[in-house]
């Protein structure tokens, strides 16, 4: 018989144990990947839990390949979401493609999906390698294999020293590091994330989203997050969740440019007057190194930006960063506040 980590005798029947005679449910097999456009594919999706609709006639679309990330406030439904794609829940209402093979079924297509849950309780008494070595065993590798990819991504995740400590012995900041490892397990063609870098200490959260671009570039990844300035510089695309629905879904580049503000951060003071001779007429704002200003209906930010950057620095305007359009925070707050007034749009 198989042995759980932490030296537990895995049962016939349970995830770790011998798989002769059981029976998994009857689902067609996972699509090869060039055939899905798209790897989830909710279309009104409702969830109830007695009297509360978690998810009230939710439509997401994640496109293959993609970084999507999921925002919302406690509550909106980021989790059940997840719950629903990994196939842990049901809907009441609505359908579910997954991977282009309807519903998933995580006994019948183990290997395709990766799940870091939002409260990610590991066995305190495994080994970091261990815990890895048998969650990839779920996902279908051979004991040799698991071994190999929880060694590839305790280095990958800076946990390689600690792979023969058990989970009960590591910091929180590691532990949440070694549960976004399990997601990553096997080589999954979906991978859902929720908060991966909750109480990450900031370095680590920079590096956490370093490893987010890189596994944007081998599978599709959809992650919750509050922190929006993380979401920013890593997604592809943005879904703004709202009492169980979707209110707005749209590439994050589309998101920041829906703000017609240019914003200028600059070196050093600049003196009001040599601002005035370069905007003319055109309002500004100045706080202390940030300059912005707003581009009127018929002028084109990509064309527009350059020509007053140029204008800036032969002023004599010390310049560091210039960036077109609003911060996702903004585009948020507007979404929010679209749906406060317009409360048909949910």
């Amino acid at each position: 018989m198989a042995a759980r980590p932490g030296g537990q005798r895995a049962r016939p029947g349970d995830p770790g144990g011998p798989r002769r005679g059981l029976r998994g449910p009857r689902v067609p097999p996972l699509r090869p990947e060039g055939c899905v456009s798209a790897a989830v594919e909710l279309r009104g999706v409702v969830k109830r839990y007695r009297r509360t609709r978690a998810l009230d006639g939710l439509d997401l679309r994640v496109p293959r390949g993609t970084l999507v990330g999921l925002v919302g406030p406690n509550g909106a439904g980021k989790t059940t979401t997840f719950g629903i794609i990994s196939g842990v829940l049901e809907p009441d209402e609505g359908t579910v493609d997954v991977l282009g093979s309807g519903p998933f079924h995580p006994r019948a297509q183990a290997g395709a999906l990766g799940v870091l849950p939002q409260d990610c309780a590991l066995n305190p008494h495994s080994s970091a390698r261990q815990l890895l070595t048998f969650f990839g065993r779920l996902q279908g590798l051979t004991r040799a294999e698991a071994t190999r990819e929880a060694d590839r991504l305790l280095d990958e995740l800076r946990l390689g020293d600690r792979a023969t400590s058990r989970v009960g012995e590591l910091s929180h900041g590691m532990k949440r590091r070694l549960a976004v490892a399990q997601a990553l397990v096997g080589d999954p063609r979906l991978v859902l994330l929720d908060e991966p870098t909750g109480g990450l200490d900031p370095h680590l959260v920079v590096e956490m989203r370093e490893l987010l671009l890189r596994e944007k570039r081998r599978r599709t990844l959809v992650v919750s997050s509050h922190i929006l300035s993380d979401l920013e510089r890593t997604c592809d695309e943005i879904a703004f969740l709202e009492a169980g629905r979707c209110v707005r879904a749209e590439p994050v580049e589309t998101l920041r440019l829906a703000s017609r503000r240019i914003r200028i951060r600059l070196a050093g003071p600049a003196e009001r007057a040599k601002l005035a001779a370069v905007f003319g007429d055109r309002p500004f704002d100045l706080d202390g190194d940030s300059l912005s200003y707003e581009l009127a209906e018929d002028e084109a930010p990509r064309e527009t930006a350059p020509a007053v950057l140029a204008a800036l620095v032969a002023a004599g305007v010390p310049v560091l960063e210039v960036s077109v359009g609003g911060s996702l925070e903004e585009a948020y707050l507007a979404a929010r506040e679209a749906v406060r007034r317009d409360p048909g749009r949910r």
